[in-house]
Formats: structure tokens, C-alpha cells, sequence
């Protein structure tokens, strides 16, 4: 057993000495399986969210309704849900109720697939009741128990068997990809906030085409903001190498094959709910892209765009024109930390200087100065010098 586990044992040593079970479920014990990267691990517990708050001195109700409290424990805070089951499910989303319960299988039994319903205790042994250490090894995406209920329990798990396809570049099991396909539209039923998390994992994972092609296959992503009767330009998509591009390089792809310009790009990533400093960000990478396919960079939009920017559009323009390595991109980065300067900050003039020197009040006059010395500078027609800067504008002014 290795971290984040063995930071979370004392915690686990804690709920028994105080007479209850305790163990590491769902997704980190996947993870430590596929010995993929853990972040944090969450625990299960048959002590109730009330005995356990007293067995803790420091804890937040976060779900205390659905049996999860926060504990805060040596600089690490854990996820504790009681063991529970739950009644009938509301929305295609959420159980109208859930009832605390003392048995793990029967906890283990209402999880989505069978790879994610395995527990294991402070020593690493497993308890698998639903063979998901199998799943694993075969690579199987599988629910746990009848597909249809599952699905129909919580839509959004339609979504999360197709992300795993992704990350996981597992297969899902014939029965499952079944019901699936069918169910489908169920998802009309979930918050687009809630598929954006889902397919924004998809996008990046390891395995994103073959996920891409579950999407187009069932019909899925007719029930995805902006692309309903997209099938084709998806497919484009496809056709490009997307490893080690990064959310917002993939979003800003997807939006190319789309062939989205403009004002359509903000109402595209506004109907998926995207926050708006992504949104600005991505609309700036595709902006860039598009000219970049054009032409090469000039000094000004290096320096407009940014290194960030500069990076990603680079990645971006490989890719569409089937480029490997990564000397273009270098060659780029290096003209972009060379300029003298890389935001306007930098500039060693302030508009206070300028309405000094011109004996002058503010007004329009000044911005324009300002964006006459910006260029001038980067063209390296003057140094970012203020003695020099003010002597280039008195000469400038006297012609």
C-alpha cells in the first residue's frame, strides 16, 4: 500500500478502535489496482455521520443527509460516508432517500460498476464481492447487477461508463453497452454542468477516440450541448492525434472541427456552462489558431497573444497540419522570451509621464500614445528606455 493510503490508516485504526468498520472504497481502490495516480481516497464506514462527528473533533457536514462528513485530521481532510442503501431514485439522479445500514456488501451493492464496488481494509485486503478485481483484468466496464437499473437509477452514469472507455481504455460489456445505447435519452434528464465534468475527462483521456466513437455510435452526443446533428464534422475529430493536448486545447479543437467562428464560439461554450475565464481563454487560443493556419506569427501577436496562448495554438497547429516534434514550437517560444516586453505593464512610460511631458490631460490621446510606444518597442524602434522612449516622442512630435 502506498500513498494517499497510508496517510489515511490512522483514521481508519480510529472508527475500529472505536467499534465500527471502516474501509477505502470506490475509486482509489480502482486506481491502486490499475496502479494509476491517486489524489484522495474516500472511506466507508458502518459508524453513523453522528458517531462518527464524536469520534472526530473537527469535521463538516458536507452531505450529512446523504451519510458524508468531512473529517479534518493532521493537515488532510477525508470523505466518511455511512454505509447505506438507497430508495427510489428522483430525476434520474438522486435517491429520494437513503438509510444508514451496518453491512458493506449491501453498501458495495448500490455502487455504479462493478471496478468501482470493491472495499478494502487498513492491512490492503479486498473485498470484492462483485468480481471487480476481474473487471479489471479484463478490462471490462461492467454495472454492478441488472444495467437498466442502474442507468435509469442515475443517468449520469451513462455518461461516466463512456469517460472511463476513455481513461481507462477499457471495453463495456456487451449487456451494458446494451441498456446503454437504449437509455440514452435519459440523460436529457441531467445538468449540463454535470455532463461537462464528465466530458471535459473524456476529452482528455487516453483512449478519447474510441470514446468518441461510443458517442456517435449510441447517439449520445445528440444529448450534448451544441452537438445535435454534428455526426460528420465530430468524425473530423478523429482524425487528429489528441494526446497530450490539454481541456482547453481540446475544447478549442473540437470548436475548429465544428467550424465555429466568433460570437458562436461564447454561445457554444456558454450552453456547456464553461466558466467565462475559460471561455475568453479558449475563444483567444481558437482566434490564434485560425490565424496561425494562415500565416506565420508577427512580433505584435506573439506578444498579444501571450506564451500560454502562443503554446497551446502552436500544439493546435501540429496537429491539424500532422507535424511531430517539437521544434516549431520552440522556435516560436523562443521569439515570444526574447521580446523586450511581455505585457504592457512592462513599459517603462506611464500615462502620468506622457500627460507631463505633452503638458496635456488625459484623454484618447493617451491610449494611443501608449500603443504607439508598445509597438515601437517590440519592433525594437526604440529601447524600453523612459529617457530614450521620451526623447523618440519629442522627435516623433516634432515631424
Amino acid at each position: 500500500m502506498n500513498e494517499p493510503f497510508l496517510s489515511a490508516i490512522p483514521v481508519l485504526k480510529r472508527l475500529e478502535d472505536s467499534g465500527y468498520e471502516a474501509y477505502f472504497v470506490g475509486g482509489s481502490v480502482r486506481d491502486y489496482l490499475l496502479k494509476r495516480p491517486i489524489s484522495d481516497v474516500d472511506i466507508a464506514v458502518s459508524a453513523t455521520p453522528e458517531e462518527v462527528k464524536k469520534i472526530f473533533p473537527k469535521t463538516v457536514d458536507i452531505g450529512i443527509e446523504h451519510g458524508t462528513v468531512l473529517v479534518l485530521i493532521h493537515n488532510h481532510s477525508y470523505e466518511i460516508t455511512t454505509f447505506r442503501t438507497e430508495g427510489e431514485y428522483q430525476d434520474y439522479r438522486r435517491p429520494k432517500e437513503v438509510a444508514f445500514i451496518r453491512n458493506l456488501n449491501e453498501d458495495l451493492q448500490r455502487r455504479d460498476f462493478t471496478m468501482n464496488a470493491m472495499a478494502m481494509d487498513r492491512y490492503g485486503t479486498l473485498i470484492d464481492p462483485f468480481n471487480g478485481q476481474l473487471a479489471i483484468k479484463e478490462k471490462m466496464i461492467q454495472t454492478v447487477g441488472s444495467a437498466t437499473e442502474r442507468f435509469q437509477e442515475d443517468a449520469l452514469r451513462i455518461m461516466r461508463a463512456v469517460r472511463f472507455v476513455s481513461q481507462l481504455s477499457f471495453s463495456i460489456e456487451a449487456d451494458t453497452l446494451k441498456a446503454l445505447t437504449k437509455l440514452v435519452p435519459l440523460l436529457q434528464n441531467i445538468a449540463i454542468e454535470r455532463k461537462r465534468v464528465e466530458f471535459e475527462k473524456l476529452l482528455v483521456g487516453e483512449n478519447c477516440h474510441k470514446a468518441m466513437e461510443i458517442l456517435l455510435e449510441t447517439n449520445l452526443f445528440s444529448f450534448l450541448p451544441g452537438l445535435e446533428n454534428q455526426k460528420k464534422l465530430i468524425e473530423g475529430l478523429m482524425a487528429y492525434n489528441t494526446k497530450n493536448l490539454s481541456k482547453k486545447e481540446m475544447w478549442s479543437l473540437l470548436l475548429f472541427c465544428l467550424n465555429l467562428h466568433g460570437k458562436a464560439i461564447e454561445v457554444f461554450l456558454r450552453n456547456w456552462r464553461l466558466p467565462v475565464k475559460d471561455i475568453k481563454e479558449i475563444q483567444q487560443i481558437v482566434e490564434y489558431l485560425e490565424k496561425r493556419l494562415e500565416q506565420e506569427w508577427s512580433v505584435y501577436d506573439l506578444y498579444t497573444a501571450g506564451r500560454n496562448t502562443v503554446t497551446s495554438t502552436e500544439k493546435l497547429h501540429d496537429v491539424i497540419k500532422g507535424l511531430t516534434g517539437l521544434q516549431s514550437q520552440q522556435q516560436w517560444l523562443n521569439l515570444y522570451d526574447a521580446l523586450p516586453i511581455k505585457q504592457r505593464s512592462d513599459i517603462s512610460v506611464t500615462g502620468g509621464d506622457l500627460m507631463e511631458w505633452f503638458q496635456r490631460h488625459g484623454g484618447p490621446w493617451l491610449k494611443e500614445t501608449i500603443l504607439k510606444i508598445e509597438y515601437a518597442i517590440l519592433m525594437g524602434v526604440v529601447m524600453n528606455d523612459k529617457q530614450k522612449i521620451k526623447e523618440w516622442l519629442m522627435t516623433c512630435s516634432q515631424n
